[in-house]
């Protein structure tokens, strides 16, 4: 099956004008570079506690204590268990 690809994507390259099959180079070499790596060295509790700094404890008092016991309660409104 890949042979079919590779084969029907040449044959639809060959038809198209040098500056066409130009982008389609650009495109693949786009799609083959490597990835950067992540340099966050952040764990995700620490990236939580930024996201979540500027939160009044007003705020975080209104959350129900129960809430990964009773999740379904809070997000489809199912009886509580």
């Amino acid at each position: 099956m890949a042979a079919n690809i590779e084969e029907s994507v040449i044959e639809k390259l060959r038809g198209l004008p040098v500056e066409k099959q130009q982008q389609v180079l650009e495109f693949v070499e786009n799609l083959t570079a490597p990835v950067a790596p992540n340099k966050d060295d952040r764990s995700i509790w620490e990236v939580i506690r930024e996201i979540t700094a500027d939160v009044p404890d007003e705020e975080w008092a209104k959350l129900p204590t129960d809430g990964a016991e009773q999740h379904d309660h809070y997000l489809y409104g199912s009886p509580k268990k």
